[in-house]
């Protein structure tokens, strides 16, 4: 594989996990599994927060309410996917 193409898959694969690991501190967050007040959570809260609302904000300002749930994360790990077979496709065809 071409490192160019390796790279971007690599940072595509990297933010699907920062995406999941951002749903699921949300889950233990509202069901009060850990402390908010904590500061490692707030932290890791706070990050997961500015790595993700930039990508999110937008998919969420676009769909429609929805009651609590929340299926924004679902949509741009799809579209992540899509991007990622679409250089792994077409950088396999150029080589």
């Amino acid at each position: 594989m071409h490192p160019l193409i390796w790279l971007i898959v690599t940072i595509i694969d990297i933010y699907v996990y920062v995406l999941i690991a951002a749903v699921v501190i949300s889950w233990l967050i509202a069901f009060n599994i850990v402390n908010r007040q904590n500061n490692v959570v707030r932290q890791i809260n706070y990050a997961l927060y500015r790595l993700t609302e930039p990508v999110l904000g937008p998919i969420r300002r676009l769909l429609p309410d929805l009651g609590g749930l929340d299926i924004s994360p679902i949509i741009v790990i799809i579209i992540l996917y899509f991007i990622r077979y679409l250089v792994v496709y077409y950088g396999v065809m150029l080589m």
